[in-house]
């Protein structure tokens, strides 16, 4: 199975990707760390786009792609302010409750529904939510869930993973109506000049000043651009449900990347939290 190796791949380039630009974070604006996480990515994968041609693009693809630009520009934004805001580990495993809104989205969009396993899958997220929170369980039984939206990372993260639920759908009519590469390509350019203007205005409203680690942002667009590859080589071959629940096991590396990295607290905990939160994304897309 492929798109599984593809899915795996783009996981763990994800949640490289994250540990990255969190680090970068330290001396940089989250916008312009928004910025360099797409615009950084564009020369390897023009280069790797050079030996594709250009498809015949309908209007069904320039549709998808108007849907899908102001709602992904969004969760980038989102995405970045979340990992800033709260810890690596209490942040991307709620990214695994994007197969939960999947079941609805998938079936509205694109007529996919996984069958029988969704409500085991479900029970599984919400056990592994509150595990993420476990030291809080002295404050009662409810105090882990309570946490959670003390969390403000954590919330802005669960609005991201709805976001994806609908731009995973999106995508996918976009390449079926192109090509993956072609697409990831230029999708990744329309997402870097939309961002451009908001960037300067920040540089020069706000005077914000620049401190470039260019090897780091290096990194984070080669790790970026490889995840967009992966992504969407492994979307073209499976139902959306299927990768994308493959693909949130990076919330497994991160955690690992926010008790190795940052030295965040609980990792124990959390680490666990997240395997099970895995466990119920792949029971969703049980048949």
């Amino acid at each position: 199975m492929a798109w599984s190796l593809y899915a795996l791949f783009c996981a763990f380039c994800l949640s490289t990707t994250d540990a990255l630009c969190k680090k970068a974070l330290q001396d940089t604006d989250e916008l312009v760390v928004a910025w360099v996480r797409v615009g950084f990515s564009l020369p390897f994968l023009f280069f790797a786009v050079l030996p594709i041609k250009i498809p015949y693009l309908d209007r069904t693809f320039w549709h998808s792609l108007l849907v899908l630009l102001p709602l992904e520009i969004t969760a980038i934004l989102l995405y970045i302010r979340a990992i800033k805001t709260s810890p690596l580990s209490l942040t991307v495993p709620f990214l695994s409750l994007t197969p939960v809104f999947l079941i609805i989205t998938s079936y509205l969009i694109l007529g996919e529904f996984p069958d029988r396993s969704g409500l085991a899958g479900i029970i599984f997220i919400a056990i592994g939510a509150y595990l993420l929170n476990f030291h809080q369980g002295k404050e009662g039984i409810l105090g882990p869930f309570q946490s959670i939206f003390k969390e403000k990372g954590s919330i802005i993260m669960v609005g991201v993973a709805f976001i994806y639920s609908i731009t995973s759908n999106f995508g996918k009519v976009a390449i079926l109506h192109s090509n993956p590469l072609f697409f990831g390509t230029f999708y990744t350019f329309l997402l870097t000049l939309f961002l451009l203007p908001f960037v300067l205005l920040r540089i020069i409203k706000q005077r914000v000043k620049l401190r470039f680690q260019i090897k780091t942002f290096l990194l984070i667009g080669l790790f970026y651009a490889l995840m967009v590859i992966f992504h969407y080589q492994a979307l073209a071959r499976v139902e959306v449900a299927y990768m994308i629940s493959m693909k949130r096991t990076s919330m497994l590396f991160s955690v690992l990347y926010g008790g190795f990295l940052f030295k965040e607290a609980n990792i124990k905990e959390r680490f666990a939290g997240s395997i099970i939160m895995v466990i119920g994304a792949v029971f969703i897309t049980l048949v």
